[in-house]
């Protein structure tokens, strides 16, 4: 595969490999190609901590609509630690962010 390293803003041509490409590449959807698009770009344009919100924000969006199979349901249940105070404190974010 080419890679464009030529063209988009700055804060997008970094490396080896533009995030499009590596996108594309990846075979990836919307949401997790937004989610890359803003983790890479974080710091390089404006604000990293609202890019790494926006990053969360996809994220869990793609959680949110991800269909588990029944069997698989019980795992997800299960909670890692520090899970509910992450998921508390990630409403504040994804709420800030829809304004």
């Amino acid at each position: 595969m080419a890679h464009s390293n030529t063209t988009g803003p700055d804060y997008y041509q970094r490396g080896n490999i533009q995030v499009w490409d590596f996108i594309r590449d990846q075979e990836l959807n919307f949401h997790l190609g937004n989610a890359i698009k803003y983790i890479c770009r974080a710091g390089h344009k404006g604000s990293r901590v609202e890019d790494l919100k926006k990053a969360i924000h996809y994220l869990q969006n793609e959680l949110d609509n991800e269909v588990v199979p029944p069997a698989a349901s019980t795992r997800v249940q299960e909670k890692f630690p520090g899970q509910q105070q992450y998921e508390s404190s990630f409403t504040d974010y994804a709420t800030d962010f829809d304004r």
